[in-house]
């Protein structure tokens, strides 16, 4: 890890999360009768439990609203769940200031132009390798791992390994 990505990793206390392209691989299911679905990946999900249990807070903030990402949300732990929301550098300072935290404590992983104001805001604002290619140009790092493929692990445990709570995390399934 360079330097940069781990001095800004250390320093994080909120890691957020985008949902479409992000958590899943971007690919909207839509049925019959009006409902729709996702696929999560697990490796991700067990990422952001690592993360929540070393004591970083989480969130997602998605322009989207579904109950698939809310019962994502309920089933990994995640605290803070945004959806329907447009203007996510409105959420982020709203959230910013509930919990008491500056813009150089939160990592962003998302993929597309919605989030990249946030991207470039946060500390630690980063993007998934199948982002948006402008998207990427702007990014502090890009994934290795495609989005709903491993990108959100990816990201978790940069932060761990940063902070130090990597190792004490997967030592805990020994």
């Amino acid at each position: 890890m360079n330097c940069d990505l781990q001095q800004r990793a250390a320093a994080i206390r909120l890691a957020i999360f985008d949902v479409d392209g992000v958590l899943t691989d971007g690919r909207l299911y839509f049925l019959p009768e009006g409902g729709e679905f996702k696929t999560f990946n697990t490796l991700d999900g067990q990422g952001i439990k690592m993360l929540i249990n070393s004591g970083v807070r989480t969130a997602i903030i998605s322009g989207r609203k579904t109950p698939v990402v809310e019962r994502r949300a309920q089933n990994l732990g995640i605290q803070h769940l945004y959806q329907g929301r447009e203007d996510k550098l409105v959420v982020l300072d709203e959230l910013l200031a509930e919990l008491g935290l500056s813009y150089q404590q939160v990592a962003y992983l998302g993929d597309d132009l919605p989030d990249l104001p946030v991207i470039r805001r946060v500390g630690l604002g980063m993007a998934v390798a199948s982002a948006d290619a402008f998207v990427r140009q702007h990014a502090v790092g890009v994934t290795q791992a495609r989005g709903g493929e491993g990108a959100a692990r990816e990201f978790c445990e940069l932060i761990m390994r940063a902070q130090g709570t990597l190792e004490a995390a997967q030592a805990a399934y020994l």
